[in-house]
């Protein structure tokens, strides 16, 4: 971390470290405009605010529930513009429902496997045997 005008900055690997992504991967959402331009040191070494921190929070979340990498490239050109509100929110809202989706199918086939669970407990399989069977003693 470095200070600069009272204002915290990170290196390339503090910021790869917060946020998760690769310091290969940094480069590549910048390059692709995913992120806006990095500032740089006198020396020319990327310098990320916390700014930058906050939006890669939100990349995280956003590639972590899925979406493709060009909604967000779309998402982040019309956070460029303060007029795009209702456009972002469109997106947001159709991402948001394809997560809701992928969780409902998550969550029925999570007791499915419940189900199955449950009945070979109640025909004769104990947890130490399923342990055991499982490699796991």
């Amino acid at each position: 971390m470095t200070q600069t005008a009272n204002a915290r900055t990170y290196t390339p690997a503090e910021a790869a470290a917060e946020s998760g992504f690769s310091i290969d991967t940094l480069r590549y959402y910048e390059r692709e405009g995913l992120l806006a331009p990095i500032s740089r040191t006198p020396g020319g070494r990327r310098t990320y605010s916390a700014g930058d921190l906050d939006w890669l929070g939100l990349v995280r979340c956003l590639r972590d529930t899925g979406m493709p990498i060009a909604d967000l490239k779309q998402y982040a050109e019309l956070c460029l513009d303060a007029t795009t509100m209702d456009e972002r929110l469109a997106l947001l809202e159709v991402h948001h429902q394809r997560v809701q989706e992928q969780v409902d199918l998550l969550v029925a086939q999570q007791e499915k496997l419940r189900e199955k669970i449950r009945w070979y407990l109640a025909n004769g399989a104990t947890r130490a045997e399923q342990e055991r069977a499982a490699g796991r003693e």
